[in-house]
């Protein structure tokens, strides 16, 4: 069974990072997160008289450069001067030449969102009637090229590596302490923070290129450099990698202290491995806590220079923003952690069946808190139902719920496998039991025979010691015998008798060195059997150890219960792999709320054409957000004859589907700033659904004059939006 796994892993592996790719490079190019809501001239309008600027007005406020508007006369040569200026609110302006000649212009605009996003466009008006002209208006944005794959890339590497980092951290010190000490942990968690520490670096260098020309020669260049590192999205790269730094030395400290504390705990206990003494649990807490403030400052370098910190609430939204983001790191880092385990970790150090009970607890609480969180984010970025299937972001958030759907239905199951194993653990506690009995008899009948050979050999040693004593006292009574036959003898034997004692004094000198040699011998020999005994005794049970590890290693992979805890794990993985890409493409989609007021902007302007609104000198149209319910809408206001004295003022209220709406109040203030004159108020009557009219409105003289138009749609929920026209 076993055989099989590895080529099916790597088909899932490579299936589910096809559509992970698939995702990233069929995406559409970072969609504008701040909108073209109206511009004056109007796109496609034909004026009279040359105006003396043209005014942009976007949904939310933008970083304008010096190139950041162009006009361009029919020929392609530029006919603004000076730098784009902020007269009011969200509305940008840059002068004209004077004295322009009739024909088509084209205004070009490449600027960045409030939410670090580029904004890129172009339109036409006429001055007199339409000409022909040789400037396209299709013209490329930054992010269209290889930059902004690069860096679409990146940014789906950093979230990966954020993920990987926090979440396997919180695996190891919240379900698995042992974990601390297993090398595919310490890679999962180390790879974590290289991807995304090398990612930080690449979205500041491709920063500049990304926001500006979109060309690979400027990613090098270091006066964009400095450019990015004075915006908020500089900031926020330059501010996670000082974090990064904080969390290489936690890092250090996990996988040192903490690790060796954690080796006297058993790798299957409840209570997470925090039964090793005060000290333990001083360092777990430390290490909590400090985890736990990095990964929130990481995520806020996300939630400090993206979606949530604009739009509706926003200080409420960016503390939303990163819990969400440390749940995400917690569910899916945590899973991540979870498979390495499972397929990496040593025999010797398992993830038990209480590890995984703990991780499930951990993931339904980051499930609980994504939902609430993601509720409340939905409701801001789209602000209607009809978003959902109306706008790009509504229907990729519905694809990430989808899968959010199908990873909880996938961890159902692996609880279900988890049960599973837990069941099994009374007989595989049993199992293992005997196992241990057995070998411990192996050992004592090891220790037996090997006792049982040197008890021989000591017998052997004694025996011999005994023959050599024998023979040397048969030695001693034979001499003697000898002594005794020679003294009966005569006298003139003497020197035989000296001659036989003296050889039987030989024979006895003759006879003790062999006895010492002789026992020396087998002490040295039996000495060297012993050695050689238990050289192949420390052998044998290294041999046995190997092969209990193995044979342990084959029975929790052939485990069907574990096998099968094994596959919902992964199959959880691979979700969470496509879930993070469609989360990447998500944040650089423009919100559904912003698509639909540009939408509700363009469809004010087309209506106010058919019904004859804004026939007067100037007509100017602001969708506006109460916050509240039916707070959302469009304000046109049209000002006749647009010149100093008397003028007639109507306001009209629609809908985002264009239809005529009341409101319980409009009211409306003139000031020319550069005279320091007003602001004047205008109480205009309601004369019929959705329309308001004021008669001789005086305008003390001619100017650059900011109109603000307040609109109150309930007791407390009210706005006020502007925009500058050019009166006289």
């Amino acid at each position: 069974m076993t055989q099989t796994i590895a080529p099916r892993v790597r088909t899932l592996v490579l299936l589910i990072l096809a559509v992970a790719g698939a995702l990233l490079a069929g995406a559409a190019p970072a969609s504008a997160h701040a909108a073209l809501t109206g511009s004056d001239p109007a796109q496609g309008a034909v004026v009279d008289t040359a105006p003396s600027q043209v005014s942009l007005t976007f949904s939310e406020p933008i970083a304008v450069g010096d190139d950041s508007v162009r006009v361009l006369d029919p020929k392609g040569e530029r006919v603004d001067k000076g730098d784009p200026a902020n007269p009011s609110g969200t509305t940008y302006s840059v002068r004209l030449v004077s004295g322009l000649p009739d024909g088509t212009y084209t205004v070009a605009y490449q600027v960045v969102s409030a939410d670090s996003h580029p904004v890129a466009g172009a339109f036409t008006f006429s001055i007199g009637a339409p000409s022909e002209t040789t400037v396209s208006v299709s013209a490329q944005g930054s992010d269209d090229g290889l930059v902004g794959w690069l860096y679409g890339f990146g940014r789906y590497v950093s979230y990966a590596g954020f993920v990987v980092l926090a979440g396997g951290a919180a695996f190891v010190l919240a379900c698995w302490a042992p974990g601390a000490r297993v090398r595919a942990v310490q890679r999962l968690v180390v790879s974590g923070w290289l991807a995304l520490t090398a990612a930080t670096l690449g979205l500041l260098m491709l920063r500049g290129s990304y926001t500006t020309s979109g060309k690979v020669g400027d990613v090098f260049d270091l006066e964009l450099l400095g450019d990015v590192l004075q915006t908020k999205t500089g900031a926020a790269l330059v501010s996670r990698l000082l974090l990064l730094a904080a969390a290489a030395l936690f890092i250090a400290v996990l996988f040192g202290a903490y690790a060796r504390t954690a080796d006297a705990v058993e790798p299957d206990r409840d209570g997470g491995g925090d039964d090793g003494g005060p000290d333990k649990r001083d360092l777990t807490f430390g290490l909590a806590l400090g985890g736990t403030v990095v990964a929130a400052g990481l995520a806020a370098s996300w939630a400090m220079s993206e979606h949530a910190s604009q739009g509706l609430q926003a200080g409420v939204a960016m503390p939303v923003d990163v819990v969400h983001l440390l749940a995400v790191a917690a569910w899916l880092g945590g899973l991540t952690a979870l498979l390495v385990a499972l397929y990496r970790a040593p025999v010797e150090t398992p993830v038990g069946r209480d590890a995984v009970r703990r991780f499930s607890r951990l993931a339904f609480g980051s499930v609980v808190t994504l939902a609430v969180t993601g509720v409340y984010q939905s409701w801001r970025q789209l602000g209607s139902w009809s978003a959902f299937t109306d706008t790009r972001y509504g229907q990729l958030l519905l694809v990430k719920i989808a899968l959010v759907a199908v990873m909880v239905a996938v961890a159902f199951l692996s609880r279900r496998w988890t049960q599973r194993l837990a069941d099994a653990r009374v007989s595989e506690a049993a199992e293992e039991a005997e196992r241990t009995e057995a070998t411990e008899r192996v050992e004592e009948a090891v220790r037996a025979e090997e006792a049982e050979r040197a008890e021989e050999a000591v017998r052997a040693e004694e025996a011999e010691r005994a023959k050599a004593t024998v023979r040397a006292k048969e030695a001693v009574r034979a001499e003697a015998t000898e002594r005794a036959e020679e003294e009966k003898q005569p006298a003139g034997t003497a020197p035989a008798e000296a001659s036989g004692t003296s050889e039987v004094s030989g024979a006895s000198m003759a006879v003790e060195p062999p006895k010492a040699s002789g026992a020396s011998n087998a002490s040295d020999a039996e000495k060297a059997e012993a050695g050689q005994d238990s050289v192949r005794a420390a052998q044998l049970a290294r041999q046995r150890a190997a092969a209990e590890a193995a044979r342990q290693k084959r029975l929790r992979d052939a485990d069907p219960n574990r096998f099968g805890l094994r596959r919902s794990v992964l199959a959880e993985a691979g979700v969470a792999v496509v879930l993070l890409a469609v989360t990447t493409v998500l944040t650089q989609t423009e919100p559904g709320r912003t698509e639909q007021d540009a939408r509700a902007a363009t469809a004010a302007s087309s209506s106010a054409s058919a019904t004859g609104q804004g026939s007067g000198a100037v007509s100017l149209t602001m969708p506006f957000d109460t916050g509240g319910k039916s707070g959302k809408g469009v304000v046109s206001i049209d000002l006749d004859p647009a010149q100093a004295g008397d003028n007639a003022l109507h306001v009209y209220v629609e809908g985002p589907d264009g239809t005529p709406v009341d409101v319980p109040e409009v009211k409306i203030a003139l000031t020319l700033a550069a005279q320091n004159i007003g602001p004047l108020p205008v109480a205009p009557d309601h004369v019929t659904t959705g329309h308001w009219s004021a008669s001789r409105v005086q305008i003390p003289m001619a100017g650059d004059w900011k109109v603000e138009v307040t609109v109150r749609t309930s007791d407390i929920d009210q706005v006020t939006v502007s925009k500058n026209a050019q009166i006289g």
